[in-house]
């Protein structure tokens, strides 16, 4: 996908999810960070990925973004709604972002460089296939990668393994 350059609005919305994300791995888990933005430009909330610290899987952001969303906004406002977040959706992400019927998403890093960078570290592969927004949520409108911040992510994640 060819790079997105987010507008200034945007931008401090990206910037938190990567301090989110930045939150995660200081608390011991995997960085990612996310925020849920409404059609007004407000964010109505943010998570960071708790995988670890919940000792549960499924704490993701994207997912409990999805959970709080379909309890706390309308479907009109879900639709109107923006997830930015420091990486792209996984597969389990994806769907539940579809199923809530939020709107569009804008990403830092792609699922593809994630795995281009563990491999390049020697990291071993998820038990979840890489598979794109795209592939999972053909609706969802996607927007990434982010050049501008990529490379802060990619520390993080080169953090969390070690090398």
């Amino acid at each position: 996908m060819a790079p997105y350059t987010p507008n200034a609005s945007e931008l401090p919305h990206l910037r938190r999810c990567v301090s989110l994300a930045a939150e995660a791995l200081t608390a011991g888990d995997a960085p990612f960070g996310s925020v849920l933005v409404d059609g007004t430009g407000s964010a109505r909330q943010e998570e960071r990925n708790r995988i670890t610290t919940a000792n549960d899987q499924t704490r993701h952001p994207e997912f409990d973004l999805a959970r709080w969303a379909a309890a706390n906004m309308t479907a009109v406002e879900r639709a109107g709604s923006t997830v930015y977040t420091s990486g792209e959706h996984c597969p389990m992400c994806a769907a539940a972002h579809a199923w809530v019927g939020l709107g569009r998403i804008v990403y830092v890093a792609s699922a593809a460089q994630l795995v281009a960078w563990q491999s390049e570290w020697g990291v071993e592969s998820s038990p979840v296939a890489p598979l794109s927004v795209g592939q999972v949520a053909p609706g969802v409108v996607v927007e990434g990668p982010v050049e501008e911040l990529e490379a802060e992510i990619r520390g993080l994640h080169q953090r969390l393994v070690g090398v």
